[in-house]
This record gives structure tokens, sequence and C-alpha cells, in this order.
């Protein structure tokens, strides 16, 4: 329409919100639907985070807050960056945000111009290209593909660096491979990063405490302390706590970044929600004991998920060290035929042709910039997945 800016039409739709709402409209007209393709844990936010938020609502806690966030929170965030993450800031170097999203947005919004570039690795959660696009850059695609157990390499890092440069944005554990850095990992990027001052760094962590087998989690600034100057990192207690639906994000940066996504978000959204903020500030500051079970769950799920995917289907699947998602290859299947007929070209026809005729529904890797594989988020029951699987081997199975 004639009316609509021209910053949107730069933008594409979610891919994975609209598989998402397929598989659910199939489920209303009575299809047996097993959706894998959102990412968020299935699990309960903790009762003691839900009580927080309840003796918040009771206490008249309801009304607007500080912008940027309750003193509280930006404490107990800054007390995590220090326990955690081995960052030495305080409440003044931090920033809350309606969800991690909005994090990203703000930081970028209030620093790109036209002609500005941002590295973002590939394959690449859905969001980060169009919130580039969305504010007049343009993102620079450095290819992280299973050759590399889709990690950046630093010989790909510098050579997707140009003088046009603003933003990396980095991934660890990754949506949509679970791929997570290791500090020697992260260590050659910095290498490269020390050589370009230009270059700022946004780190996404929101899955931190999602590490398997043992792994310790390491983010950018931590490795390398002279880049905590130009680095904004994020993470957020959705994927850590179970409280997607709450929309808590926070980071720590520079000041002078901070104080600029203060004066956006005061433009936009204002505080995040008062009673979201006092229930992060228990799921911060309150026991983290549950984490230890909920990764055993993970890992388990994991495990029987590559499995099952890598058992004579066709499909070849790495073995991911975090997050909740797997992204195997399906290219061995195209360019043949599914048993109820449909010509797979492409790795979208792979993925619509298994929900239309198993009812499991997955996100093409083509939306993450990986065409020939698919995510499947394994963030679901047991009882679930075991089902997916089988589904999935039985599709495999009738491609000819």
């Amino acid at each position: 329409m004639a009316f609509l800016s021209e910053a949107l039409a730069r933008v594409a739709p979610s891919a994975t919100v609209a598989i998402s709402q397929k598989a659910r409209e199939l489920a209303q007209q009575g299809r047996d639907i097993i959706a894998l393709s959102a990412g968020e844990p299935d699990f309960d936010t903790p009762l003691n985070v839900r009580d927080a938020a309840k003796a918040a609502m009771d206490a008249g806690k309801t009304r607007y807050t500080n912008v940027d966030g309750i003193p509280e929170l930006k404490a107990a965030v800054a007390a995590k960056f220090k326990r955690d993450n081995g960052l030495d800031v305080t409440a003044a170097d931090c920033f809350v945000s309606s969800g991690g999203k909005q994090i990203i947005f703000n930081a970028l919004m209030a620093t790109l111009n036209p002609g500005d570039e941002v590295v973002v690795p590939v394959p690449y959660w859905v969001s980060y290209p169009e919130i580039v696009r969305l504010c007049g850059a343009e993102p620079v695609f450095a290819v992280a593909d299973a050759s590399t157990g889709f990690k950046l390499s630093p010989a790909v890092l510098e050579a997707a660096i140009t003088p046009k440069t603003k933003w990396l944005l980095l991934n660890t554990p990754s949506n949509p491979t679970g791929a997570a850095y290791s500090a020697a990992e992260l260590r050659g990027l910095a290498d490269v990063l020390l050589a370009h001052p230009h270059v700022h760094i946004l780190t996404d962590d929101i899955y931190e405490v999602l590490v398997y087998d043992g792994g310790s989690f390491a983010t950018i600034a931590q490795v390398e302390p002279k880049l905590q100057g130009r680095t904004l990192t994020m993470n957020g207690v959705s994927k850590s706590h179970a409280m997607t639906g709450w929309r808590i994000g926070f980071c720590t940066g520079p000041r002078p970044l901070l104080a600029a996504m203060t004066k956006l978000q005061g433009q936009s959204t204002s505080c995040p929600t008062s009673i979201a903020q006092w229930a992060a500030v228990e799921a911060l500051n309150g026991p983290q004991d549950f984490l230890a079970e909920w990764r055993q769950v993970f890992q388990a799920r994991r495990d029987m998920v590559v499995a099952g995917l890598n058992a004579n289907t066709g499909l070849d699947c790495l073995t991911p060290e975090g997050a909740f998602y797997v992204f195997p290859s399906c290219q061995r299947l195209l360019g043949r035929t599914s048993a109820g007929g449909t010509l797979l070209t492409t790795d979208e026809d792979f993925v619509l042709a298994l929900l239309e005729e198993t009812g499991v529904a997955l996100v093409h890797g083509t939306a993450f910039g990986l065409p020939g594989h698919f995510r499947l988020s394994y963030a679901a029951s047991n009882a679930e997945l075991e089902e997916a699987v089988k589904r999935i081997q039985w599709f495999c199975a009738g491609i000819h």
C-alpha cells in the first residue's frame, strides 16, 4: 500500500512466526500437530519468581518505573554479570528492556546510519538482518556452516570487516544451531576485533545457561577485557528462567550507548512492565539450583533427537553444544519426491511437506540464511519429541 514506509518494505516477515501460525491453524482444524518451530522452554516459571510477581502486585508496585529499569533490577543485573561473567560493572552500566529483542533493536536504531554495515554470521537468528535493514544499514553475511561447526572463523570475520563496519552480532550458544563458542574460539575472534577498533560487538548471550557436556560458557568481553568498552553484552530471563512471556531483557555496555538507548526507549515503549521487573529481580537473585536439572533434561532430549535424526533418514545432524535447537542438513533428500507426491526442491518444500503429511512443524534453514537445513526445537516434552522423531523418520523413508 502506498502509505506504508520504505523502511518497512526492506523487512521480511518472521519465518518462525509464520510456520508457528500455520501449525496453530492446522491444529484448530483438528489436525494432530507437534509444533517444534518455536523457541521457548516447556518448563513452568519457577514458583519463587511467580510469587515475587504476586507480592509486587499486592504491594502496589504496578506503576511506571524508570525508563531503563528499576534500580533493584539493574543492581541484580550488575551482580549477575559480575558473578557469572566476570564483568566488573555497576547498576549504572546496565539497562533493562521489554525482552532481549528490544535491546538489540534499541542498540542498532541508536547507532546505525544509511551506508553502515553490520557483520551477521550465517546461519543467524531471523530478526538480526531485518532489524539492521529497518535501521537503513546493510547486513554483511559471514558464513559459518557445518564445516566449522556453525562457528565463525577468524579468517571469515576478517574478510567481512570493512571501513563501513559498525557492529558484529555474535550469538552464543546459537539460535538456530546450538553452537557454543569456547573461550579459545572467542579468543581468535577477539584478536581480529582488536585490530579493528571501529567495530563494536553485540553479543547475544540469551542461552548462556544451556551449555552441555560439562562445557563452560564464555562471553567475549570476559575473554578480552580490552573489548569491554565497545561491547554490548545482552542477556535476559526468557530462556534461563522460562519467562518468555514476561518480556525482560537486560544488557551492560558503554554508558553513552546506554544513554542513547534510554532516550530511544523513552520515546517508544517507555519502561518494561513493573511486575515483570520485580519477578526478574527474584529470578536473578534467588536460587539457581534448578538450572542443573533443566540442563540435564535438555541434554537428554538433545541426544535422543540427534540419534533419531541420524538413524538412516538421509539427514545429517551435528550434535550442538548448547541452546535447545538442532540444525540438520536435508540436502541429500532434496530433488526427490515425498510419499505424498510433493517435489522437494528446497528446504522450505521439505518442511512444508513434512508439516502437511506428518503434522510436525519445523522451520526451514533458508529463513536463517543457510539453505538445505531445518531447525528443530527440542524444548518440548519427551513424548512429543519421540513421536516427532518417528514421524520424521517415516517421512524420510517415504522420499523417493
